[in-house]
């Protein structure tokens, strides 16, 4: 074999977390892959393929539902309203994507209350979760934690266990908000996860059932519609128990998902005043503080 017939192809994928060099050599129409992997964020996952987490730092809180569903309304938007004229008390929520986070600014620019990606799945845990968490709370603000769940991964249960046990747990003290669960497209793979839309109730009434188990709270449910819809065949099972957090990015909330009568939470843009998403509590801050403390 002749020099000619080989040839080498390098190249480097930057996945969030470190990066992945692959080598490829091409000896008469066999190809040898030699890959070398270096992870370096705490937390970081280390396998790749279907119910394993590729790139945990660019799925966050709304990542998916606004490559499926679109993000209609402007940084900002004046527009903006909702169906009630209860009064309306901002916010936002944040992930590795934002790394260390200007709080005090924040603040004060008016933003009283923060959620903050703890976990994901059962192997990660979010780098800058610890500045960003308790910086939000030395700024003044009420917060939480969320987990961004892989339904394909473990179950519902385990998921719940692994989010108190890095930074999803809850106290009474007026400050702490209950996790919330974010429930949205999968990022890698089918939107469903491979679930019927029973199969679905069932794992995340596991997680909700586990959380309060743990927590003594009902996890908030962070989702759009349109995916609930499709995955829990818009089941109303959660309305009594869990709070409603809704992800649409437009001047109204729409409509909601079955047998909520009133969002709690409403996700409508992914970029404006504060870093990371913006948010508006379905209330005044003295009723985001009843919530807090349960």
């Amino acid at each position: 074999m002749s020099h000619r017939d080989r040839g080498d192809l390098s190249a480097v994928h930057g996945n969030g977390n470190g990066s992945v060099r692959a080598r490829f050599t091409l000896f008469t129409g066999v190809l040898v892959t030699v890959l070398s992997t270096a992870l370096a964020a705490p937390g970081a996952a280390r396998a790749a393929g279907p119910g394993h987490m590729t790139h945990p730092d660019l799925d966050w809180l709304g990542s998916q539902i606004k490559i499926h569903e679109g993000a209609g309304a402007a940084a900002g938007d004046s527009k903006v309203v909702t169906s009630s004229k209860i009064t309306q008390t901002p916010g936002m929520d944040v992930s590795s994507h934002q790394g260390n986070v200007d709080w005090p600014g924040a603040w004060s620019k008016g933003a009283k209350f923060a959620y903050v990606k703890a976990t994901e799945g059962t192997s990660y845990t979010n780098p800058s979760f610890t500045q960003q968490y308790n910086g939000s709370y030395n700024a003044g603000m009420i917060r939480g934690s969320y987990h961004f769940a892989l339904p394909d991964v473990s179950s519902g249960a385990a998921q719940a266990d692994y989010f108190v046990a890095h930074g999803g747990g809850w106290s009474a003290d007026g400050r702490t908000l209950p996790g919330a669960l974010d429930m949205e497209y999968n990022p890698y793979g089918a939107s469903c996860y491979g679930k019927s839309a029973s199969g679905m109730v069932s794992w995340i009434q596991s997680f909700s059932n586990e959380y309060h188990a743990k927590t003594g709270r009902y996890p908030t449910v962070y989702t759009s519609t349109s995916w609930w819809t499709t995955c829990t065949g818009n089941s109303a099972a959660f309305a009594k128990t869990n709070a409603l957090w809704i992800a649409r990015y437009s001047s109204s909330p729409g409509t909601l998902p079955a047998g909520w009568g009133y969002q709690t939470f409403w996700q409508w843009a992914d970029t404006g005043t504060f870093p990371g998403d913006q948010n508006k509590f379905n209330g005044a801050l003295d009723r985001v503080k009843a919530y807090a403390k349960g």
